[in-house]
């Protein structure tokens, strides 16, 4: 009985081992079965014509486990790795470090092609303890729009370890979009991983599929996105700023889609990939004319002069004036009891109110405000200021656009509870009559000024400036927001018209002349923005900023721009030659060949406005110069795009 008891104990549990439990089963597949994992190809972004402004490239990391790693040929390895042998030991230490003795680490990140391809040959020698995992690289033909674009980098340790679980889709070692597009549409671009199983032989050798891949699961390529960006206006304005600080933003009106974001100096995208990606990184994070900012969403300027049509609007609208409104400017503004300087001081340039767009008069706008604010249907200057406040987010300013790529920054619209706080409830309309002309308790992005000439430019409406206008084989609701249609507090035509008019003599016959193209309308408005720093404590003034804001045509406009350059001095120096070439580059395809505009597109494209101790801290120049041997060497007489042969 007793032996027959223990046969039965064993006959019973050989059976519930080889019937039922998975678990010996799974480790002698182990043994025998290689698991791997299939990373899909990232999504291709293209430009407005079609054209592939980034793509794809397969390198490949070595990683480790280092409890797996046994009896291998330590010296053949880092004859291949070109490394000794303190170094081996010190990346195996720190793997541990970092992951533990069972998790696997990189241990050499995106091996060049040649040194691939010499390991690949001995590959069976190191392993299981080493293994190569491929890894997706972006390339960027154009070497142009890194801030919009961004890069993909390893998915950081907190975002595994984030409670919602929203990274779940991601292992340690995964590669994500962490900036711009890349990182907005991270779930359309990513893909998803297919798993391979292949049989290995008693040296740990694959051989093959594991049943002709019947158990495979195949990787499914990322989606592809549309923008309406256009990748030679996005180049030639990177070759205007590249001696310049500052930002260029164009959009088109009838969709709100963002034709170019360029932000000076920039660095060329190509840096944030390979080997000498993170090396790269952190000397860009670190450079002195912070290349990794995007001006065009992430700086704020007072608007200066550019600001006053929005003014005239909120004037026209209230009823306080009438086009035919005018002031007796003869220099400057002193009904507060301080003098407001104009750049004007003939009778006359101030009439009504297109010759005071078109001339720019300070004394005029900065009155405008006043009877806003202080109009009697509004009990007091408080609620006018308020009233004031109201007019300006509607036309943009002080809040976030709702931009596609991360990071917008929203401006500053001072209203009443800010004044209140800044002058102890103690004020009236003289305090903060300068933001009448786009000074004082107002700062605005480059990207809210180009929006709000498409407002101009429409007479009222606008569309979510963004990038993205279609995704391939999408059927979701992702873009939906960006298709829809936001109205503007009810201005009338009118007043529209009359700001556009005034607009267009600015280019015609106002501050604004140099910005006009043969055979289109443009209608523009420029600015001279104070810029003021403390230093050492106290607060100094520098050299102004050159602000151009434009629409062109007039009628059914098909552009709309701002251009910013840091210490450019008066509007029409550098702003509006800039916005000028880059509307007929986009209007035209083309720049013309007359004397006049490429002399101003040569002034344009090798004018250097930084000061000599910024340009001599900065290493972009050198970082971007690494890859001039195979990259962009300029834009031709035409402004376009050229690339070495």
């Amino acid at each position: 009985m007793i032996i027959l008891g223990m046969v039965s104990i064993i006959v019973v549990r050989l059976c519930y081992l080889q019937l039922v439990d998975k678990k010996y089963s799974k480790l002698a597949d182990a043994n025998a079965v290689l698991r791997k994992v299939v990373y899909p190809d990232r999504g291709i972004i293209y430009d407005r014509k079609g054209r592939s402004i980034l793509g794809n490239d397969a390198l490949y990391d070595l990683v480790v486990t280092p409890i797996d790693v046994k009896n291998i040929d330590t010296n053949h390895l880092c004859n291949i790795l070109q490394i000794d042998k303190t170094e081996f030991l010190r990346r195996i230490a720190d793997a541990k470090k970092k992951n533990g003795h069972r998790r696997q680490s990189v241990f050499f990140p995106l091996m060049p092609p040649e040194m691939y391809g010499k390991l690949q040959e001995s590959m069976y020698l190191f392993q299981p303890g080493f293994e190569l995992v491929l890894r997706p690289v972006r390339s960027y033909p154009y070497h142009a729009a890194a801030n919009i674009l961004g890069y993909i980098g390893e998915v950081p340790p907190f975002m595994l370890q984030d409670s919602l679980q929203r990274w779940a889709d991601y292992n340690m070692g995964d590669f994500i979009g962490r900036t711009g597009l890349e990182s907005s549409y991270e779930r359309v671009l990513m893909g998803q991983r297919g798993i391979q199983y292949l049989v290995k032989d008693n040296l740990n050798r694959p051989q093959g599929p594991l049943e002709n891949g019947e158990f495979d699961t195949a990787a499914v390529a990322g989606k592809n996105l549309r923008l309406s960006l256009d990748i030679e206006l996005q180049a030639l304005g990177e070759q205007f700023l590249k001696h310049k600080i500052g930002s260029i933003v164009a959009i088109d009106p009838q969709t709100g889609g963002i034709l170019a974001m360029v932000s000076g100096p920039t660095y060329d995208p190509n840096l944030l990939t390979g080997s000498m990606g993170r090396k790269n990184f952190n000397r860009l994070f670190v450079d002195t004319v912070y290349p990794m900012l995007n001006r065009g969403m992430q700086a704020i300027y007072p608007p200066g002069s550019s600001m006053k049509p929005l003014t005239a609007l909120m004037a026209l609208d209230e009823g306080v004036i009438t086009k035919d409104y005018g002031f007796p400017c003869h220099g400057g503004y002193a009904n507060c009891g301080k003098f407001i300087r104009c750049t004007h001081s003939n009778a006359g340039h101030a009439a009504n109110l297109r010759l005071a767009i078109a001339n720019s008069c300070n004394a005029y706008f900065v009155h405008l405000y006043r009877l806003a604010v202080d109009a009697p249907k509004w009990g007091g200057v408080k609620n006018g200021h308020h009233k004031w406040a109201d007019y300006m987010r509607s036309f943009g300013l002080g809040h976030r656009l709702g931009i596609d790529i991360p990071g917008e920054y929203p401006g500053t619209v001072a209203d009443t509870a800010e004044i209140n706080r800044r002058y102890r409830g103690q004020w009236n309309s003289c305090s903060e009559l300068y933001v009448g002309m786009g000074q004082g308790a107002v700062v605005t992005t480059p990207l809210q000024m180009a929006n709000a000439m498409c407002i101009i430019a429409n007479k009222g409406f606008y569309y979510i400036p963004h990038f993205v206008e279609s995704i391939d084989n999408d059927k979701s609701d992702i873009l939906k927001k960006y298709k829809e249609r936001h109205k503007v507090a009810n201005v009338t035509d009118d007043a529209y018209e009359a700001v556009k008019l005034g607009m267009a003599d600015v280019v015609t016959s106002g501050t604004g002349r140099i910005a006009a193209i043969d055979g289109i309308e443009v209608s523009g408005k420029t600015g001279t923005a104070e810029n003021q720093a403390k230093i050492n404590g106290v607060l100094t003034k520098l050299k102004d900023h050159s602000v151009f804001v434009a629409f062109a045509p007039r009628e059914n406009p098909k552009i709309a721009v701002c251009v910013i350059i840091e210490n450019g001095g008066f509007g029409a120096t550098y702003a509006a030659p800039i916005a000028s070439l880059m509307m007929e580059k986009y209007l035209n395809d083309t720049i013309a060949l007359t004397p006049k505009r490429q002399a101003m597109m040569q002034k344009m494209l090798t004018d250097n406005t930084m000061s000599p101790a910024i340009r001599e801290k900065s290493r972009l120049d050198s970082m971007n110069n690494a890859y001039a041997g195979s990259g962009r060497t300029g834009v031709d007489s035409r402004g376009r795009f050229i690339l070495n042969q």
